[in-house]
């Protein structure tokens, strides 16, 4: 379908940036991280981001307001805990379940009406 090739682009989009970030943090990150206790914050942004990136192509294509609902997610809740785990800034803890909610409304929308 040509109207799900945006969502599906964005989707591959951030599959890429969440392998980008994962190595990012485990090799020229590692000091920072290290240093603000924070790796474990990080890998849980890449393992959301990826396993919503992931969905997200499947969704694409069958269900284009589904991926752009947990693309949203991803920026909310992975993109607040990449920014946490960089600066320490605790008040970004706040955003983080704002993104989650987002993941938990496009698997909703799944569960309510899966085709």
């Amino acid at each position: 379908m040509k109207g799900s090739e945006p969502a599906l682009k964005a989707a591959a989009l951030l599959g890429f940036l969440g392998v980008a970030l994962g190595a990012f943090g485990a090799h020229w990150l590692k000091p920072i991280l290290t240093a603000n206790a924070s790796a474990a914050i990080w890998q849980t942004a890449v393992l959301y981001q990826l396993v919503h990136a992931a969905a997200s192509l499947w969704a694409a294509e069958r269900r284009p307001p589904v991926a752009w609902i947990w693309s949203a997610g991803i920026l909310l809740f992975s993109g607040s805990l990449y920014l946490l785990a960089l600066t320490g800034a605790h008040w970004l803890g706040a955003i983080t379940p704002l993104g989650g909610l987002f993941f938990l409304i496009g698997w909703s929308i799944i569960i309510i009406r899966p085709r």
